[in-house]
C-alpha cells in the first residue's frame, strides 16, 4: 500500500503549541508517516521516542539549502538516526532564481545528492511555480526540466508539487508520466476556481487522476499539505486523508 505522509506545514501553527502532542493527534487521525518542516527543537533521542510512541515514519523532511550546504552532516546524522530517508530542498529565495544560479543549483544539487547517497539518504528537490518559467528569453527550457535533465539521477530525486505545477499552468498527471521514476515524492493538495488552495479532492484538480499517474511512474510516497487552511488544521488535514483512502492505490 502506498504510503500518505502529512507534510507538518500544514498543521504549523498547531507543532507551534505543542510539537509532540499535534503528532500524536496527526497519528490518531490515522496518517502513518509525515514530512518534517522542522523538528520542533527535539533532540534525537526525544524525536526517536515520539516516532516510537506515535508509530509515524519520519518520511521526509524539508531542509533549507543553505543547512545542507553548511550542515550537512549534522542534518545527515539527525535524519539518520530517526529513520528519515529523504532530505528535501524546499525552496529558493527570489535572488536564486536567475539562469546563472540554476546552473550553480546543479553543481550544488549533484554535490549534495552524491554526499546522501554515500551515507544512505536520499537528496530530493521540491518544486513552486517559479520552475515552471523559462529558463530566460533566450532559452525557452523549463527551469524545472533544466534541473531534470542535469542533475544526476544517481544522486538526485524529485518532489513534485502537484497544485504548482497546475497553478503555473502544467499538466501534473501529464508531467508524473513525462517525469516518470524521477519523481521520488508527490504534494497533494487541491484548488479552488479562485485558484487558492483547498483539501484533496474538494476543488477542480482531477486528484483521482493524480494519483493513479503517480503510482504507475514511480512514485514512493504522497504527501498532504495545504498551505492556508481555512478550517481547523488538524481538520483539514483529516478530511484529505478521508478522501484518499476511498483510493484503490491506498486501499
Amino acid at each position: 500500500m502506498n504510503t500518505i505522509a502529512l507534510q507538518l506545514y500544514t498543521v504549523r501553527d498547531e507543532t507551534a503549541r505543542d510539537f509532540a502532542g499535534t503528532l500524536r493527534r496527526v497519528s490518531e487521525l490515522g496518517y502513518t508517516a509525515v514530512e518534517f518542516a522542522g523538528y520542533g527543537g527535539l533532540s534525537i533521542p526525544q524525536m526517536q521516542e515520539l516516532l516510537a510512541e506515535t508509530g509515524l515514519q519520519a518520511l521526509s523532511s524539508h531542509l533549507s539549502l543553505e543547512s545542507l550546504e553548511q550542515h550537512f552532516e549534522q542534518e545527515a546524522e539527525y535524519a539518520l538516526a530517526i529513520g528519515c530517508p529523504y532530505l528535501i530542498v524546499p525552496w529558493l529565495p527570489p535572488h536564486q532564481r536567475t539562469t546563472e544560479a540554476f546552473v550553480t543549483l546543479v553543481e550544488t544539487l549533484n554535490h549534495l545528492g552524491h554526499k546522501a547517497k554515500a551515507c544512505g539518504l536520499i537528496l530530493g528537490y521540491y518544486n513552486h511555480d517559479f520552475e515552471f518559467a523559462p529558463m530566460s528569453d533566450e532559452n525557452p527550457t523549463l527551469a524545472l526540466d533544466y534541473l531534470f535533465e542535469q542533475t544526476d539521477p544517481a544522486g538526485v530525486s524529485f518532489e513534485l508539487d502537484t497544485y504548482w505545477a497546475a497553478f503555473a499552468g502544467v499538466d501534473p498527471v501529464h508531467y508524473l508520466q513525462r517525469r516518470s521514476r524521477r519523481v521520488a515524492l508527490v504534494h497533494l493538495k487541491d484548488m479552488t476556481p479562485e485558484r487558492t488552495f483547498t483539501e484533496v479532492c474538494a476543488g477542480i484538480l482531477p486528484s483521482t487522476e493524480i494519483v493513479a499517474a503517480a503510482s504507475t511512474s514511480g512514485v514512493q510516497g504522497f504527501l498532504v499539505e495545504h498551505d492556508e487552511p481555512r478550517i481547523p488544521l488538524l481538520e483539514s488535514a483529516e478530511r484529505s486523508l478521508r478522501f484518499l483512502r476511498t483510493l484503490p492505490e491506498f486501499a
